[in-house]
Parts: structure tokens; C-alpha cells; sequence
């Protein structure tokens, strides 16, 4: 099994936990799978399951993947995967809610 680096687009969905004016939000995961197909399906069915409307998932690959590229992976980032694979489970390492205007994207009350 190995873990890879997801980033998700979700839509709106009532009950989704996003912040009110919010018209959606990004996810960076981290999710186990023999392959990205697995972990795809996987994340997508649990943040179907916590009433959120995924839209779009884009693999970045697994960390071998990732450092072979250039990509800068710091500490943090590497024992949130190593917790992906350890309990077997999806971790969602940052959310960005993404607002229709400007205005919204700097009230500090988000």
C-alpha cells in the first residue's frame, strides 16, 4: 500500500460545513491505496459520506513520486502521510474555502 498526495474541489452541499458565503473549497489529502485509482475512490466515498460534494480530484503521486519531481515535503507533511498509512485512512491536511468575491476572501471572520 502506498499513500498519495489528492487535491479535491469541492462544490456546495447543504450541510457541508463550509463556511456560509463560501461557493466551495479545495482539500489537500493524504490517502492510502495499492494505486491513486483506489485512493481516489476511497476519499471521494468518505467525504461523500461527511456531506460534502467532491467535484474534482487531482493526483500529485506518492511521496517517492513527489520528491522525484522537485517537490519540497517538510516534516509535517511527511508524518501526516506516514499517519495515512499507519490508520489505513484518508487525512485531509488543509481545506481552502474559496468565496465568489473578494471581499469575502479577506473577512477575518472565516
Amino acid at each position: 500500500m502506498k499513500v498519495f498526495t489528492l487535491v479535491v474541489e469541492l462544490g456546495r452541499k447543504s450541510g457541508d460545513g463550509l463556511p456560509d458565503r463560501a461557493t466551495g473549497a479545495g482539500l489537500v489529502c493524504y490517502a492510502p491505496g495499492q494505486d491513486e485509482a483506489e485512493a481516489v475512490r476511497e476519499t471521494v466515498a468518505i467525504l461523500k459520506q461527511a456531506d460534502m460534494a467532491p467535484l474534482d480530484v487531482t493526483g500529485y503521486g506518492t511521496l517517492e513520486e513527489r520528491l522525484e519531481e522537485g517537490h519540497e515535503i517538510d516534516p509535517q507533511e511527511r508524518a501526516l502521510m506516514e499517519r495515512a498509512l499507519a490508520e489505513n485512512s484518508v487525512i485531509i491536511a488543509q481545506m481552502t474555502p474559496y468565496f465568489s468575491d473578494e471581499a469575502a476572501q479577506q473577512d477575518p471572520r472565516h
